[in-house]
């Protein structure tokens, strides 16, 4: 059995393998980075269409970008048996969230009995999904020891290091990002950042435990969510008293300690699943959150109010909607990102559907197959600029931008 400080040395000298579990928005980057630096990697996903594509030189995450997997040395496999041969395993699956908005860990229950089943003594398991504290130890522990008969601390060791992607994001990438790490006991915290150490060129941030990193995922995104559904609040009010909120916000920019946040759409895996696995242990524990579920509240119901007013400003100047030609340019959650997962485009769309309008959807991002599997079937066209001669575009005081190029065309 190998020895725990001797993992990066032999993850370097290719004694052992590195792999990483489930090739994703988040995965796919940080296999790729690391068998940069010469590692033996193995990714695995059991997602086989997916595999085939990576195989074939297709990244349809865009992240890396199709030259990069077309070049790496990184072993792409639907093979779960292949990680035996991995003592340093990264577990990087989504965690979304139940129509109840509980927490989905089923993903990251799954990859534990993967991982479990072809566990080799000495292996650390990190583990990068955004959970709320407690689950690493707590839930994924359990599994990892029932599926290898193996116990945590002998046998194996874990640790946690939460994802800090930014989908379609050029400037802020895995290598200039600072990595919380934390390990089970301060030897596997030292091991783990001398593996991450290798691709993080900004270094990496130990801190005392696994529910604290576990803590720092949630708590980061959920800060964020917070900020954006007070600029939401704020849009929805300047919109009742006429004001331009993008011109208030300009002005109170000026002031040195501004944040700088915008109104706008939150979607994704991230900013808008992350408050709810935080709330969700709170009120395990007695404590019913007080801000956090109210700035979720606000930003979940931007979509309504988009396509409300949309729907009023056509009224106003003379369009019948259920008539009209309704377009929207833009579908995945985010520009430059192909992800249609919990895209809150969907919900303007649900919307004007209410009000008897099928409108018609452009994304050269999306991808029609995978945007039917999660949110049914779309009507998608090719819309060029001239695709009416004399668009309207809705932009209104309140919301100016949906996100980012997303803007509703109507005519």
């Amino acid at each position: 059995m190998q020895s725990y400080n001797s993992i990066c040395d032999n993850l370097v000298n290719k004694n052992i393998s590195l792999a990483v579990v489930g090739l994703g928005y988040v995965g796919m980057p940080i296999a790729v980075a690391f068998a940069e630096k010469g590692l033996d990697v193995i990714g695995f996903d059991n997602n086989e269409e997916k595999i085939n594509l990576y195989k074939s030189g297709i990244d349809p995450t865009k992240e890396v970008g199709d030259d990069v997997i077309k070049r790496t040395t990184l072993r792409f496999t639907s093979d779960e048996s292949e990680l035996k041969m991995a003592g340093f395993i990264i577990i990087a699956v989504p965690t979304p969230v139940n129509a109840d908005h509980t927490p989905d860990l089923s993903p990251v229950e799954g990859a534990s009995r993967i991982v479990g089943n072809n566990l080799r003594p000495g292996t650390i398991v990190v583990y990068e999904s955004t959970v709320y504290p407690g689950v690493t130890e707590d839930v994924c522990v359990p599994i990892l020891e029932t599926k290898s008969g193996l116990k945590c601390g002998e046998g194996f060791k874990v640790g946690y290091s939460p994802e800090r992607i930014n989908p379609g994001d050029k400037e802020h990438r895995l290598n200039n990002i600072k990595k919380i790490i934390a390990g089970m006991d301060s030897d596997t915290c030292k091991e783990i950042e001398k593996v991450y150490n290798l691709v993080i060129e900004v270094g990496t941030y130990p801190v005392s435990s696994i529910k604290t990193a576990e803590a720092i995922n949630v708590v980061e995104n959920s800060q964020r969510d917070i900020n954006i559904a007070f600029m939401n609040e704020l849009a929805m009010v300047f919109d009742r008293m006429g004001i331009d909120t993008n011109e208030v916000i300009d002005g109170m920019n000026t002031k040195w300690n501004a944040l700088g946040f915008r109104p706008g759409l939150v979607g994704g895996h991230c900013i808008g699943v992350d408050p709810y696995y935080f709330t969700y242990e709170a009120e395990r524990l007695g404590y019913h959150s007080q801000i956090v579920l109210n700035g979720r509240m606000v930003n979940d119901s931007m979509g309504n109010y988009i396509a409300d007013k949309a729907v009023k400003l056509m009224v106003e100047v003379g369009l019948a909607p259920k008539k009209s030609k309704v377009a929207i340019w833009g579908l995945t959650f985010k520009e430059n990102c192909p992800d249609v997962r919990n895209s809150k485009i969907v919900d303007i769309v649900r919307r004007l559907q209410e009000y008897g309008i099928e409108p018609i959807i452009s994304d050269p991002w999306a991808d029609r197959e995978e945007t039917e599997r999660f949110h049914g079937t779309w009507h998608f066209a090719c819309i060029k600029n001239s695709w009416c001669l004399k668009p309207m575009v809705v932009r209104f005081r309140g919301v100016r931008r949906l996100n980012e190029e997303k803007n509703i065309i109507s005519s």
